[in-house]
């Protein structure tokens, strides 16, 4: 049995992430010691780290439930997880898409001061204040 900050450095989390993800539900309720301190055990661990890979792939609270709804009945087809990993990868691609046009626009609000030698002449300034 470990406590939060124990959990937490296990983990590579911060303990309010550790509170967080069992307020969400996504961490179930640790036993408590007689001084009431929470208690976790590896079964914990291998949860929270789970979550925290699901997280690294930018996937949402809601995504990191269903998928652990599955592990937790492994006995379920294994195609809703592929859906669900698929309509993730659509997401992506959408965000991928939505960057390039940003870095774009970045790119052409950058060239527009190449030649600029105060802040009253910047390109980039006054592009941006006349989309204000």
């Amino acid at each position: 049995m470990m406590r939060i900050g124990e959990l937490g450095k296990k983990a590579d989390c911060p303990v309010q992430t550790v509170r967080f993800y069992e307020s969400e539900g996504l961490l179930p309720e640790p036993a408590r010691s007689q001084g009431n301190f929470r208690l976790y055990d590896d079964a914990h661990l291998q949860r929270l780290l789970f979550i925290r890979h699901c997280r690294a792939k930018d996937m949402t609270l809601e995504e990191i439930r269903q998928l652990l709804s599955f592990r937790d009945r492994p006995e379920r087809d294994c195609g809703e997880v592929n859906a669900l990993v698929d309509s993730h990868i659509a997401q992506v691609r959408t965000k991928m898409k939505e960057l390039r046009e940003l870095e774009r626009e970045l790119m052409d609000l950058r060239r527009s001061c190449d030649t600029a030698r105060t802040s009253r002449e910047c390109g980039v300034l006054n592009s941006l204040a006349e989309h204000a």
